[in-house]
């Protein structure tokens, strides 16, 4: 054969392998923004740009796999659920001391499906994988508890975390769905 096939056949293989590596990048850019919704967009502008925080995220994904995470047992959930009436209803009286009561409920729910409730940062991070469109209040809420503890928190900024934990709260009290009705849908059953 000529030399000039030869390098043809090179180049031709060289654009193939390009092309579908950017095709797989491109998907799994596709990928991790449907999944992580609005956390992709402010993990893309924390660490700068797509390349950065793709591998981020996928690290995220991973962790999380890894994890026991399960939904509540119903009575556990109702169990919560009642805490949660007695905080918000704590709200009218002490808002400051309901705010604590429902960042440590928050980290109770977070740990009885079995994520770890360690480092502040890293339970945002798991939390991310799978409840992504309400991590961003899990931060504002958490944000809001730390000006609390400074006395710099206004009572309708707590008024704001209450409702920013309620959200998280609401979201995190998936329940174990009885055998009927795991054979639905996730939307038929939401």
């Amino acid at each position: 054969m000529d030399a000039w096939v030869w390098i043809a056949i090179i180049v031709a293989a060289i654009v193939i392998v390009a092309a579908v590596a950017l095709i797989a990048k491109q998907q799994q850019t596709k990928r991790l923004r449907e999944r992580f919704g609005p956390e992709y967009s402010r993990t893309v502008k924390e660490y700068g740009g797509e390349q950065r925080a793709a591998p981020i995220l996928a690290a995220r994904e991973k962790r999380v796999a890894a994890l026991n995470i399960h939904p509540l047992a119903q009575a556990d959930a109702t169990r919560f659920a009642d805490r949660w009436r007695s905080v918000q209803a704590q709200f009218v009286d002490d808002p400051s001391g309901a705010i604590a009561q429902a960042d440590q409920l928050v980290s109770e729910v977070m740990q009885a499906r079995g994520y770890p409730v360690g480092d502040f940062e890293q339970r945002a991070a798991d939390v991310s994988v799978d409840h992504p469109r309400v991590v961003q209040n899990y931060r504002a809420a958490h944000d809001i508890a730390l000006r609390r503890g400074r006395g710099e928190a206004s009572t309708e900024d707590l008024r704001q975390a209450m409702v920013y934990y309620r959200n998280l709260f609401n979201d995190l009290l998936e329940t174990e769905q009885p055998a009927a009705q795991e054979s639905q849908p996730a939307e038929v059953r939401r």
